[in-house]
């Protein structure tokens, strides 16, 4: 059995999750754990970002409101018909 790095549950169906550059890989017990622990937060509402996000320079956005809201020019939510 492994146990969780965010929770401390150990579990025998835990999993492990390897980011580039980050070293060794990380064990958690659920996605939400992983989630939680290794997904990037919004530079500008600091939610979760679960998806692609959008990329302004250096930060990462949740949305391309945020992303407008901190001054990132020419991002839309939506595609031009």
């Amino acid at each position: 059995m492994a146990q969780c790095e965010t929770c401390g549950n150990e579990y025998d169906g835990a999993f492990s999750v390897s980011m580039p550059g980050d070293g060794p890989a990380h064990i958690f017990d659920s996605f939400e754990c992983a989630i939680h622990a290794q997904a990037p937060r919004c530079a500008h509402c600091d939610c979760t970002i679960i998806g692609h996000g959008v990329q302004g320079g250096a930060e990462i956005y949740c949305c391309a409101n945020c992303a407008q809201q901190s001054g990132v020019e020419g991002v839309s939510d939506r595609a031009s018909a």
